[in-house]
């Protein structure tokens, strides 16, 4: 049975459905294996980058692995692409990771050794790895998309206490039917609208400006049908403080090389950041992308190999 060392806090991504499972199950986890409730911090990628560590021990889910986090008695749960040290023994902390299994399910894992299972999180965790992975050519992707919408639709904590840290109650929750709907009359409006809204950056970054529908299912749709001629696509989404989230997609790994170089994260094709607090909507937006954006194709990507990925898992 796996040993973890006993967390100080718990710290998961606060923008999507994989973050959110992730956060409930690392706190049943942390329930079973030493009968407290260890609070749990939910984090944006700039606000995760400046973060200080004054705890003596965590466990982290959803977020890539850095230098700074190579701490004892700390945990990590994650799949994101990251330079990961070439020696397990340059490892303080203690490091879960694959590429192919969400956050979820890598802390899903170990909370099946001890005894957490059960089939309403076996069909949340497997939906939220079709989601968060991408999985589009799976038969319940379109229903995966629905669970991964409502954290995006009604926000990490606001649908954290909507079911009372409970994540079982997600499953089949009756806001889902609002999430079909949307899906089934939004999405190819939506589609028709961006297509007529793309806005180049350079000649192989452009934003593309949303009005409804699914964002990252519309962008994906323009990619993967080259119904235009760029790598990466961006969206931008306004917040209430008047920051500006900027996300990015693409096929073939650019989108990450892209929101790093903005203080960004996430996958080699869904990554994403927030800009800076000069920027403060979506027409400031674009033009600062015009400056920082360099017109090259984005090259360089950094991936672990799968061999020192078998070894994370357990040691």
């Amino acid at each position: 049975m796996t040993f973890l060392p006993k967390p100080a806090v718990l710290c998961t991504h606060e923008s999507d459905l994989d973050g959110l499972l992730s956060g409930l199950l690392l706190q049943r986890l942390a329930r079973k294996m030493y009968g407290e409730e260890v609070p749990l911090q939910a984090w944006n990628y700039q606000g995760w980058r400046t973060r200080t560590f004054t705890e003596y021990s965590g466990w982290i889910a959803d977020f890539s692995y850095e230098t700074r986090l190579n701490r004892t008695d700390w945990v990590l749960f994650d799949h994101h692409t990251a330079p990961i040290p070439a020696r397990p023994s340059d490892l303080k902390l203690r490091l879960f990771h694959h590429h192919h299994k969400s956050a979820a399910l890598l802390v899903y894992e170990v909370c099946l050794e001890y005894g957490l299972g059960s089939p309403a999180l076996d069909r949340l965790v497997h939906l939220n790895n079709l989601s968060d992975l991408w999985l589009h050519t799976e038969p319940d992707f379109d229903l995966s998309l629905d669970y991964s919408n409502l954290v995006k639709t009604y926000g990490f904590w606001s649908l954290y206490e909507l079911i009372a840290g409970d994540p079982e109650k997600l499953l089949d929750h009756p806001l889902l039917k609002v999430m079909s709907v949307k899906r089934q009359v939004e999405d190819p409006i939506g589609y028709d609208w961006c297509l007529k809204h793309v806005e180049e950056i350079n000649p192989e970054v452009a934003v593309v400006h949303t009005s409804i529908g699914n964002t990252n299912l519309l962008v994906h749709q323009l990619l993967d049908r080259k119904a235009v001629p760029y790598q990466v696509l961006v969206t931008l989404f306004p917040k209430a403080n008047r920051t500006v989230v900027a996300s990015f997609r693409s096929l073939n790994g650019e989108a990450l090389p892209i929101a790093s170089k903005l203080q960004g994260g996430g996958h080699p094709n869904a990554a994403g950041t927030t800009l800076p607090k000069s920027v403060t909507d979506v027409e400031s937006a674009v033009s600062y992308l015009q400056q920082i954006l360099p017109s090259t194709t984005p090259t360089g990507l950094v991936r672990p190999s799968l061999e020192f990925e078998g070894r994370l898992r357990f040691e």
